[in-house]
């Protein structure tokens, strides 16, 4: 659980639980600290099997059985399944089509063509597997606790002696984690450190090919249990070896210094001199005709920047960061049972991995949470910080409210909002 409960504006994150701590410990065989200073954005981190707490590696969060019951039983659809041979995408025609009577959808992965496709030598990538894998779906948000940012998980399953993409390098960092199979790993320098999502590799193809020539940073193959850090910007290519390979490439999602360039740009609007009109008939194709503006546009922009209201680009990147890591989900069916037998015994837990922040607002209170603000009553305030914070759960026992009625009031209103759960 991540929380920012603010007096007067201010806050602060919870601490990572164990089970955060633990998630990061399976991907890095260095101490937490020592990941931050010296690799995190920064450098590459091999991490052997021997070197990490789990003997049996990674095939609890995805094996090749689990692999196989996805593209076979699961209703898999599109985008959640890429194909990729000799470097490039295979269109989605080419393994989807009908879903057979009752199921009124067109793009329903096809078994026997995925088995066609991957027999002749095409790379399976298994997408957004932290939104449909259960062990996924909760590792990914204890790991997502432990380094405070929103992740993606994709499952790459390659033949033997295969290659799905040529030398390449990604916008976000990533963790890859060798669940079966033998993988080689070349790994280069960046051509363009730290890169933005809008500025993809194949913006750069002449000089990525050009450094992958060279020598390598890092030359390794993967064993099952192995883990690999790249930060984003590292060039990287990857070939199964003498097995069929699966690995599990988990994407952080961070924010950059360029979003909050962003943020405070979308807040300049505010500022009626950076809201101005240009000169009547000023040639904009004339450097020396925007030369005066420019410098005038520059200093207004200083001004304004050294107003900035902290808070205000805060509540901004809430919003982008917050919607883009779901909490645990829940039960709908055993959600709606607890609502409908709550008492003043009951307990309550909160939902795991839920963000929130709670602001008084006059005489209400204000839930901030990741896709929606609940407005309570101020003397709800209490009773909702001891449940999120996990001070109290027996709905019995909350404090500030006058009576179990109005305890029962809220504990079915924030059950019905899924901040809470049965515990």
């Amino acid at each position: 659980m991540t929380h920012i409960d603010p007096p007067g504006g201010q806050g602060r994150p919870a601490v990572p639980s164990a089970t955060a701590a633990a998630a990061l410990a399976r991907c890095v065989s260095v101490e937490p600290a020592k990941f931050a200073a010296a690799h995190w954005g920064h450098t590459p981190l091999l991490s052997r099997a021997d070197e990490l707490p789990n003997p049996a590696g990674f095939t609890d969060l995805l094996s090749p059985a689990d692999a196989d019951e996805l593209l076979s039983r699961r209703g898999l659809r599109t985008p959640f399944l890429r194909v990729a041979k000799d470097g490039q995408l295979v269109p989605a025609a080419r393994f989807t089509g009908g879903g057979g009577a009752g199921a009124e959808i067109t793009d329903q992965v096809l078994d026997e063509r995925v088995l066609e496709l991957y027999a002749g030598g095409a790379t399976l990538v298994l997408q957004g597997l932290h939104r449909t894998w259960p062990a996924l779906i909760d590792f990914t948000r204890e790991l997502g606790a432990a380094v405070g940012q929103p992740l993606q998980v994709n499952a790459y399953l390659t033949p033997a002696g295969s290659q799905g993409f040529a030398t390449h390098y990604d916008t976000h960092d990533v963790f890859v984690l060798q669940v079966d199979g033998r993988k080689h790993w070349r790994i280069h320098p960046p051509v363009l450190p730290d890169p933005l999502e809008k500025q993809p590799w194949g913006g750069r193809a002449d000089e990525v090919s050009a450094t992958a020539q060279g020598p390598a940073a890092l030359d390794v193959v993967l064993a099952p249990g192995d883990a690999l850090y790249l930060p984003r910007g590292w060039l990287h290519s990857a070939q199964a070896q003498e097995s069929s390979s699966l690995h599990l490439t988990v994407g952080v999602r961070a924010l950059t210094r360029y979003a909050l360039v962003e943020e405070l740009l979308a807040l300049a609007a505010e500022d009626q001199r950076l809201r101005a009109t240009l000169p009547f008939g000023v040639d904009v194709a004339d450097p020396d005709a925007i030369e005066p503006e420019l410098t005038e546009t520059v200093e207004a922009l200083r001004d304004w920047l050294l107003r900035a209201d902290p808070a205000a680009v805060a509540a901004r990147l809430r919003q982008r960061a917050w919607p883009a890591a779901r909490p645990a989900p829940i039960r709908p069916l055993a959600q709606a049972a607890a609502l409908a037998g709550l008492d003043a015994d009951s307990r309550l837990a909160p939902r795991a991995g839920l963000r929130w922040q709670l602001a008084p607002q006059g005489d209400t209170v204000a839930l901030r949470l990741f896709d929606r603000t609940i407005t309570l009553p101020g003397q709800c305030a209490p009773a909702v910080r001891a449940l999120l914070t996990g001070a109290v759960s027996r709905v019995g026992d909350l404090p500030g409210l006058d009576d179990d009625a109005d305890r029962l009031v809220l504990a079915r209103r924030l059950l019905r909002e899924a901040v809470l759960v049965p515990a």
